[in-house]
């Protein structure tokens, strides 16, 4: 028989089609042989289904196959199961039951007392007595059971044949329970002293012992007893009961680390997934090899094999295995349209097989590349980059071009450390120009503006790594943040920035400071409060700092604690701009902080925190919320509603239309309100910005200079007449 006929009859169980079912079992009991898991898994199915009852008529048809394997584990358990859904009680099967429990149970001082308990003796109704029977062996003092009424686990604390009933404590109800024998034959069910939730209860702090000595083993006693199970499933039946929640997120991480290596269990690829214990243990070369039979292409084939030789290096041990690869590479590099990012890692697969040896064809690849550059930024296994990286290092001639291109270009800190030490060797003139792009543009490669700066603060022997330089390099950072501040997306980056200012009692600022003129620290000074990001607190250290180096600099800061209750400090916006953060500040607080908290949770679970993308993304998502609900916050509270009457057309300032006109006669209008409502696009600019605040106090007939055009106002507007 194969194992088609268990979804035949589950199809027939799920429509809620007897007459179909019966059929088929009339048919399958008429077999010459049985396959016992499959019978086993047909009756624990009908066994769960609404056709039990009426199947119970007709369950003993399989005394027939269980004849054949009666002597094996397995057989004890189907007869178990014929008598747990036979609803007949005919003298014939009364008295095989009987002798099937005389002959193995005979010696039990008690089994006449249980004969008679499980309905034996007067043979009327003994449905279950198999079942029954072993439920009655295993009462006893310090045994446990499992409660299906959804009491959860209890142990035995008192039995009395003689009363016929027992007392237990459970898990899920408080004190103790008494129970008659005929209600624990309808709920109970016997848990083995080896099983998981007996050594959980029972032995908590050995089964801790076992778990931190060899994590796998009670992993697989867990999925053994439990069945398979998704990260968050097993942390719940494990933590605080046998690892401190304390612990767990470290246990887990190694644990998890340690089952994708384990041969006998099944790890899921994502959360929702569950792992699963194998019935036979899969090889790694094997679990490889049956995910490569489907054939993945060429992008797909790259990062699964340089995932598993990371995982599993050891397995190149093995000639036939290595031979297996080598095929699969060559076949890909043959029969594949490949680019010639992915052609140059299957030769560095390639390389890798053949013990290390130079591959030919790499070098004749790297030479002919049309652009280097373009092949690197392709390339997403960073090992594979700072491999290639080296390969045009070593190759090309015009190897400098790329690497100038790719100085800006790549985003991990080690290939940028690679690629600038070696344009230093020998380009040092050319990577100063580079630079100088930066400080001109700060806002095209803003990463590499912080990295390159914390860099120049430890080591003055870089380009533009002198006093002067490192004076420039801190004003576009200043304006830097001011520019991205407000962006969503560049959360990460004013949070690095603001790390940078402030970490070491703002040592940084404190050591460019101290070589600035006057006049430079002022600029810094007055760039600093363009900075939202940086709190009152921040602006009186720089101030405090500024007044070491430059004592006359003090009326500053005195003047910036005079006004910053004034004008600056209060956040004008419309009355739809404010309902809109107010209902913001709420959604970060109430919902989203909420979503990602347990973001954070389901992710934690899966371990391996260092190569884990979920953990990484939900921690990066929480700092960006906490981020954003802290300025706005900060505004919120200096927030005032603008109004009609707050507006004067006398002068441009905040709620003002300006209308103008260029050399040509077009008519242009500019929007001043706050920075809740600014949108360039739209021409609505927020009066803190730096164009907004050239221009206030401007009048009708004045000529002004926004983005490179030349206008002259000829009308001012209130917003609130107009809109």
């Amino acid at each position: 028989m194969s194992m088609s006929y268990l979804d035949q009859f589950q199809k027939h169980l799920n429509n809620h089609d007897y007459p179909s079912f019966l059929s088929l079992w009339e048919e399958y009991c008429m077999g010459d042989e049985v396959d016992g898991e499959e019978l086993r898994r047909v009756l624990t199915n009908v066994k769960d289904s609404e056709l039990a009852t009426p199947f119970g008529r007709h369950v003993e048809k399989a005394l027939s196959l269980w004849e054949k394997i009666k002597d094996t584990d397995l057989g004890q358990e189907i007869f178990k199961l014929i008598f747990d859904l036979q609803t007949t009680n005919t003298p014939e099967l009364g008295n095989l039951v009987f002798n099937y429990l005389k002959e193995r149970y005979g010696e039990d001082r008690y089994f006449n007392d249980k004969i008679r308990l499980i309905g034996l003796r007067e043979m009327d109704s003994f449905q279950g007595a198999v079942s029954n029977y072993i439920l009655l062996n295993h009462l006893k003092k310090g045994n446990f059971v499992f409660h299906t009424g959804g009491w959860g686990v209890g142990e035995i604390m008192e039995i009395s044949f003689l009363r016929e009933q027992l007392a237990l404590e459970f898990d899920y109800v408080p004190g103790k329970k008494d129970l008659s024998f005929e209600n624990a034959f309808k709920t109970l069910i016997p848990i083995p002293d080896d099983h998981f939730l007996a050594l959980r209860f029972g032995s908590p702090e050995e089964l801790e012992a076992r778990a931190k000595k060899n994590a796998n083993e009670v992993i697989h006693i867990l999925l053994r007893d439990l069945g398979p199970l998704t990260a968050s499933e097993i942390k719940e039946e494990l933590e605080e009961l046998v690892i401190p929640t304390d612990e767990w997120a470290r246990w887990w991480q190694t644990t998890r680390t340690k089952l994708k290596k384990d041969t006998l269990i099944e790890t899921p690829e994502d959360l929702r997934s569950p792992f699963k214990l194998r019935e036979t243990e899969v090889t790694h070369e094997d679990r490889l090899q049956k995910a490569l039979e489907k054939k993945p292409e060429a992008g797909e084939l790259i990062q699964m094999v340089y995932a598993f030789l990371r995982d599993f290096p050891q397995t190149l041990k093995n000639e036939e295995f290595r031979s297996h690869l080598e095929e699969k590479f060559k076949d890909a590099l043959a029969n594949e349209e490949l680019s010639d990012a992915q052609e140059l890692q299957l030769y560095f697969f390639l390389e890798d097989l053949g013990a290390g040896k130079e591959y030919s064809p790499t070098k004749e690849l790297i030479k002919r590349f049309t652009s280097p550059e373009d092949v690197v930024n392709a390339i997403a296994i960073i090992a594979f980059k700072k491999r290639a990286l080296m390969q045009v290092r070593k190759l090309r001639e015009d190897w400098a071009v790329s690497f100038l291109s790719l100085l800006f270009a790549v985003d991990q800190n080690p290939l940028r450390d690679y690629i600038l030490g070696e344009l230093l060797k020998e380009q040092q003139e050319e990577v100063s120009k580079k630079l100088e792009t930066i400080l001109t543009f700060p806002d095209r490669h803003p990463h590499f503006l912080l990295w390159y700066f914390q860099k120049m603060m430890k080591d003055d022997a870089l380009p533009l790594g002198g006093k002067e330089g490192k004076i420039r390099f801190f004003e576009a950072l200043l304006i830097l943040l001011s520019n991205v501040e407000s962006n969503s997306n560049q959360r990460d980056l004013v949070k690095k920035i603001l790390t940078f200012l402030t970490t070491g009692r703002y040592s940084n600022v404190r050591k460019v400071f101290q070589h600035a003129s006057k006049e430079a620290v002022q600029e810094f000074l007055l760039l600093a409060t363009k900075c939202q990001s940086l709190t009152d607190h921040d602006i009186k250290i720089f101030h405090s700092l500024a007044q070491v180096v430059h004592p006359s600099l003090a009326k500053l800061g005195k003047k910036y604690e005079e006004g910053k209750q004034g004008e600056e400090e209060i956040i004008w916006t419309t009355e739809e701009g404010y309902k809109k953060v107010k209902g913001r500040i709420q959604e970060i607080s109430t919902v989203e902080t909420v979503e990602n908290a347990k973001e954070i949770e389901a992710a934690r679970a899966l371990g391996d925190l260092r190569e884990n993308a979920e953990f990484k993304a939900a921690l990066e998502r929480r700092d960006r919320l906490q981020s954003e609900l802290r300025t706005l916050s900060a505004q919120f509270n200096k927030a005032r509603i603008l109004t009609k009457d707050d507006i004067s057309t006398d002068k441009v300032g905040i709620g003002v239309v300006i209308d103008c006109k260029d050399d040509a006669g077009k008519e242009l209008s500019y929007i001043f309100l706050g920075p809740w409502e600014a949108d360039p696009d739209k021409h609505i600019l927020s009066f803190q910005s730096k164009l907004a605040q050239s221009l206030m106090g401007r009048k009708v007939g004045d000529k002004i200079e926004i983005q490179g055009k030349n206008l002259t106002i000829f009308n001012l507007r209130n917003y609130f007449e107009t809109f």
